[in-house]
């Protein structure tokens, strides 16, 4: 009985263990970008954290705050700015349309003065009757 005998070039071989390799390789990679990724909740987390604690301070107007949204209006060096904030994420944080008052602060990037807050998880920028709004709620 006659032994089988296969016969690839050793050139094949090594072509197929390369692209094996490289497919292993960029299956890696994917997997690993994948995993690096920021999501768009915590880019918008870093964000106003950032804006907290190193954002210059101003003085702002609330125009509304409607539903889940705070819309507010502020000036820098002449140009009139209105913004809005979801504060969704920050519901416990928010005080009730009925504690708020007069004229709030807000945080901005001072080389991107749009770029701006009113609430966040470690600061506050809206006024409030009742000194317990400014804690978060239960």
């Amino acid at each position: 009985m006659a032994a089988l005998a296969f016969s690839f070039p050793a050139e094949a071989v090594t072509l197929f263990l390369a692209g094996v390799l490289l497919a292993l390789v960029a299956l890696a990679g994917y997997r690993a970008w994948q995993g690096s990724r920021v999501t768009p909740a915590e880019r918008e987390r870093l964000r106003r954290a950032a804006l907290a604690a190193r954002g210059k301070l101003g003085d702002a107007s609330l125009v509304e705050v409607r539903g889940e949204m705070v819309f507010y209006s502020y000036a820098i060096r002449g140009v009139e700015y209105t913004a809005s904030q979801d504060v969704s994420s920050l519901h416990e944080y928010l005080p009730t349309e009925e504690e708020l008052s007069g004229p709030v602060w807000v945080r901005y990037d001072p080389r991107n003065p749009a770029n701006s807050i009113v609430l966040a998880e470690s600061w506050t920028g809206l006024h409030t009757r009742s000194p317990r709004a400014t804690q978060p709620r239960p």
